[in-house]
């Protein structure tokens, strides 16, 4: 049984996706809702949550991470895992945070832009108005 200071929590957000890694000592194994990284659809995506990894160099092969995610879409998810597997990274090895922020400050920094409320009696869009015609 592991102690509970070994295991390490960290979570990601993006628009309405929310991603919850759990990283503890192992092998480099990468799990995402109980899936291996390797067998991710679609490709694209899974490269683009390697990237932290990848950047962290063996420091990743020393590690596990699991990550549960839920909400939003392809995209969102992505960005969602991607600051949440770096935000435990680095608590896991705090020098890694200069590395993260000189490639991409996305990794440890949430995107908080998010969809803008319908207003009531606007008509489709966020921003739309009824048009007036006077003559």
């Amino acid at each position: 049984m592991t102690k509970k200071s070994d295991i390490i929590q960290a979570s990601g957000k993006r628009k309405t996706a929310v991603a919850r890694a759990t990283l503890r000592k192992g092998k480099g194994r990468l799990t995402i809702n109980k899936t291996p990284i390797e067998l991710f659809k679609p490709e694209v995506y899974g490269l683009r949550i390697k990237e932290p990894l990848i950047l962290a160099g063996n420091v990743a092969n020393e590690v596990d991470i699991k990550v549960d995610v839920k909400g939003g879409g392809f995209s969102s998810q992505t960005d969602a895992i991607r600051v949440a597997i770096a935000n435990a990274l680095v608590e896991y090895r705090p020098s890694l945070k200069d590395v993260y922020l000189d490639y991409d400050r996305a990794m440890i920094i949430p995107d908080v832009r998010t969809k803008e409320v319908s207003k009531p009696n606007s008509h489709g869009q966020a921003r739309a108005k009824r048009q007036k015609s006077y003559r």
